[in-house]
């Protein structure tokens, strides 16, 4: 130690007081009676007088604590039966002055020595085997080096900052509170519990507030809270401009972390300003300030929630402070370690915030059960030959387990306590702390609150605190500056939906089997559409079908008895069978429009129709051709006759189309076959099943029967004026342009509509088509063969043609 720190703990030396009391084992004590006024600048170094500077009444009645925890210990015959335990406390009312209190409880015999090489040179054994406090996080920071270096443990009762929980900085710290994290969670449990997103939080500007604020800002990160605006408090502060800035951020609801001096300027001056209609939340430093509750106008500046420590009656307390004199000395035995104190009455003490009590009580007892420990106290008496070192009495607190006013105390591996709760309260207007709800750390986490119990300013209505009104049911949020909190609310549109709970700011889309409106919440089921065999309209076609083949049937019957009759001879012969069984096996692709799409169903709904309708049409351009030769060509073109006939050219023309149509279709459906298909865009509600055709693959298998229709009906239209009983060119014009009108006529519709009922159309436009050459090719003939036998005769047709030849021949 060096020569001038000698001299400064001599002139300190003085007579005893309160903060000293005598015994075997001495322990240290750090309470801020007194707060330095920091508006006062020295010129030059000097001395702090705290005695001077700010009283602190709060922190005087915990300083009571500590001397009625020794006094309890003293007193108990278990705990150290024949052993007293002593203490030394000093007024730390500034976190840089302070240091000769500080080295006198490091010292040994009165010497701080500084640590060399050889082991009897080691500091061995300081006057304190340990420490209770600092209360501050800022003035633990200050001396914890100090004591950390020698393990002195240190047992904080207010040091909250999480920094502390950082064994290898503070390897031989402890504390009696839940660090800054508990508290902070509580907070943001309070503002999620009323939805309050849109907040200020005002801290300390020192250590304990910085880091209030660093948790805070990690706490609201995983919640809707938006921190709008912090700022650190202290004694130059200009509160009227925070204010007004708070104003115009239009934020209702402020966190005030900070020290109880701290709030108090800035509660006093929210009233002087008339500062109304705002949610305070108080820290568990001020949260049961009794000054403020009384305090005249606080009612007006709105409503007041607090996070405390939970307050344990401390039984004999109040009758240590009715029993306890202020013992004033003229001249203090060590520097700061003098109270002006003699105008407190004991009910000014007792009364004061009660806050913090039971962590100084605690801290007390965990250092009196190590020493226990360390000691090896039995029933009546401990082991006194033991040289008892910090390290150890450490060692024994970290272990520590005991039941503590039915509280069981002790510390995990970062020296932070496993016991405690904090109490929710609200300043009712009676100016007491009123509990509303609780939230326990041990054995597990809870938090409940009721509501009914606070007076809110706005007529028992919970305060609204939003940057922006949550958007309605449906509507999703777009961010529309830095903070989450502030946005504007879209729709979401048809086919999406908003999940709140997942994701509020993006509106999700449906699945494919899903379908919602604008501005939902969900999805629904869509509805899937196919036509039935017992829809109306399937039940129809499919009769129409079923009397389309027995008409065929009845055709060939009576063709087939009437086989060698002029009539039937000049329609075809036997083409005419050709035909009627063409349009019979077309009509079976009808049945296949019905009941859900299957790649076999949508194959057979093409394959066939396509196939043999094409033989028809083949059978009609080769009869066409026919008459038309016979009648117009053959005169002119005699070889073009005979070759026709010598080489039956209707067959080859027939079979070529078949076979040209089959290779078309077999090559397309290997490409690209109809196959079922989800029509998912039509309707939002609604999936209409059905067949899904390759537009490209199936162009060739188109091409053939287009090509004969317009062949047919070139053939067809020039034999018009032929005889009227020989005009089978008539019947096949007209037959092809009901053909065309069908197709027209679906492709309109087609065009319009795209419900589960186009193909019921479909199936009608194939069913009208071959209804069309059934009805007016060989309708007409069996209408003659039945009812107008005599024109079915040669001498008839003989007429005709004759009449016919002399016609042309004029």
């Amino acid at each position: 130690m060096s020569p001038t720190d000698t001299l400064l703990l001599r002139l300190c030396a003085a007579t005893a007081s309160e903060f000293h009391l005598d015994g075997d084992y001495l322990i240290g004590g750090l309470f801020d009676i007194h707060h330095v006024d920091f508006s006062v600048h020295p010129r030059r170094p000097e001395a702090i007088d705290c005695s001077s500077q700010i009283f602190s009444l709060s922190s005087y009645r915990r300083f009571q604590m500590m001397r009625f925890s020794v006094e309890q210990v003293n007193n108990s015959t278990n705990l150290l039966p024949d052993v007293s335990l002593g203490y030394d406390i000093f007024d730390q009312c500034s976190d840089t002055k302070n240091f000769p209190g500080i080295f006198n409880l490091i010292s040994e015999n009165g010497m701080v020595r500084p640590w060399r090489n050889s082991p009897e040179n080691f500091f061995k054994s300081p006057n304190v085997i340990a420490l209770i406090g600092p209360f501050t996080s800022t003035n633990t920071l200050a001396v914890a080096p100090l004591f950390m270096s020698y393990l002195i443990p240190m047992v904080s009762y207010g040091a909250a900052s999480s920094a502390f929980s950082q064994k290898v900085r503070f390897p031989s710290f402890l504390r009696t509170v839940p660090s800054n994290k508990e508290i902070i969670d509580v907070m943001v449990n309070i503002l999620v519990h009323f939805d309050w997103c849109w907040v200020a939080f005002l801290y300390s500007d020192n250590d304990f507030g910085n880091d209030g604020l660093e948790l805070f800002r990690k706490a609201i990160k995983e919640t809707d809270t938006c921190l709008a605006y912090s700022k650190g408090l202290n004694e130059n502060t200009e509160h009227a401009q925070m204010f007004k800035q708070l104003d115009e951020l239009n934020l209702n609801t402020i966190i005030v972390f900070s020290t109880d001096l701290d709030a108090e300027a800035l509660v006093e001056a929210a009233v002087r300003l008339n500062v109304s209609d705002k949610v305070w939340i108080a820290g568990d430093t001020w949260s049961l300030n009794k000054r403020l509750l009384r305090l005249e106008g606080i009612e007006n500046i709105g409503t007041v929630l607090g996070v405390a420590q939970s307050v344990l009656p401390i039984p004999g307390f109040d009758d240590f402070i009715y029993s306890t004199k202020c013992q004033m000395a003229k001249e203090q035995k060590f520097c700061n370690q003098y109270c002006n104190c003699s105008n407190l009455v004991p009910d000014d003490i007792i009364s004061m915030d009660p806050s913090f009590s039971f962590p100084v009580y605690s801290a007390v007892f965990a250092i009196a059960h190590a020493l226990h420990n360390v000691l090896q106290c039995g029933a009546n008496k401990c082991n006194r030959d033991i040289e008892v070192q910090p390290y150890m009495v450490l060692d024994q607190l970290r272990k520590s387990n005991f039941t503590l006013l039915n509280v069981r105390v002790g510390f995990n591996d970062d020296g932070d306590p496993i016991f405690g709760s904090y109490s929710i309260v609200f300043w009712n207007r009676s100016s007491s702390a009123e509990e509303i709800g609780l939230y326990t750390f041990f054995p597990s986490v809870s938090f409940s609150i009721n509501s009914t119990k606070i007076e809110w300013f706005t007529n028992h209505q919970v305060p609204i605190s939003q940057c922006s009104q949550e958007c309605p049911s449906g509507y999703a949020k777009t961010q529309t500056g830095i903070h989450k909190c502030c946005f504007r609310c879209d729709v979401c549109p048809s086919g999406t939906y908003i999940s709140t709970a997942e994701d509020p700011y993006s509106c999700i889309r449906c699945k494919e089997t899903e379908w919602s409106e604008a501005g939902s919440t969900s999805c629904r089921l869509r509805l899937v559409e196919y036509v039935l065999f017992t829809d109306s309209g399937a039940i129809l076609i499919i009769s129409g079908s079923c009397v389309l083949m027995g008409l065929t049937v009845a055709v060939a019957l009576l063709f087939s008895v009437n086989y060698n009759t002029p009539v039937v001879r000049s329609a075809g012969g036997p083409m005419c069978f050709l035909i009627l069984g063409c349009l019979m096996l077309c009509s079976l692709s009808v049945f296949f429009y019905f009941g859900k799409p299957t790649t076999a169903s949508c194959i057979l709904r093409y394959f066939p129709f396509l196939l043999f309708y094409t033989v028809c049409l083949a059978c009609f351009v080769v009869r066409s051709f026919q008459i038309v030769c016979i009648f117009k060509i053959a005169a002119k073109i005699p070889k073009l006759h005979n070759w026709w006939m010598k080489y039956h050219g209707q067959w080859a023309v027939i079979a070529g189309a078949f076979v040209m149509q089959v290779i078309f279709l077999i090559s397309s459906y290997c490409f690209g076959a109809p196959r079922p298909n989800q029509d998912t865009f039509t309707y939002q509600d609604r999936i209409i099943l059905g067949c899904d055709i390759n537009i490209a693959a199936t162009t060739l298998s188109v091409v053939v029967p287009l090509s004969l229709c317009s062949l047919c009906f070139i053939f067809s239209y020039m034999g018009k004026d032929l005889p009227k009983n020989y005009n089978e060119a008539k019947a096949i014009t007209f037959c092809l342009l009901l053909l065309i009108l069908t197709w027209v006529i679906f492709a309109t519709g087609y065009i319009l509509y795209k419900g589960k009922h186009i193909h019921t159309f479909n199936a009608l436009a194939v069913l009208s088509s071959l209804f069309s050459f059934l009805l007016w090719y060989f309708l007409p003939k069996c209408y003659i063969i039945v009812l107008q036998p005599h024109k079915n005769t040669q001498q008839y047709f003989q007429g005709l043609i004759q009449s016919y030849t002399k016609t042309i021949s004029h």
